[in-house]
């Protein structure tokens, strides 16, 4: 099974923005996730990881993100596991947010 590192990026707003979903008959590790502020105002942010398109589990609600400032949501020691069709999504509950991505695809 061949090990692929990428990284993705995504312009997050008040609607729902999918980041990533993991391809068919692959495993994908996250080990990184940031969103920058790039509102004039303080911003909330949420992350939402959405198993086999039904159930949804959020790795933070409306978390606050000062201007200038960005929120590591993983990282460090943090990992988290998605299987295949499972599909990672964000939204701000007004303005503006970059999102970056790293990831490693077993395939």
């Amino acid at each position: 099974m061949p090990n692929t590192f990428k990284s993705n990026g995504a312009a997050v707003t008040t609607s729902n923005v999918t980041a990533y979903t993991c391809p068919a008959a692959t495993q994908t590790t996250i080990i990184g996730l940031s969103l920058a502020n790039k509102s004039a105002s303080e911003i909330s942010v949420t992350v939402e990881l959405l198993k086999s398109g039904v159930t949804v589990y959020a790795l933070v609600s409306a978390a606050p993100v000062p201007v200038g400032s960005s929120l590591v949501v993983v990282g460090g020691d943090q990992r988290v596991v998605m299987e295949a069709t499972d599909t990672l999504r964000a939204r701000t509950a007004s303005g503006t947010a970059d999102l970056v991505l790293s990831y490693l695809e077993i395939t």
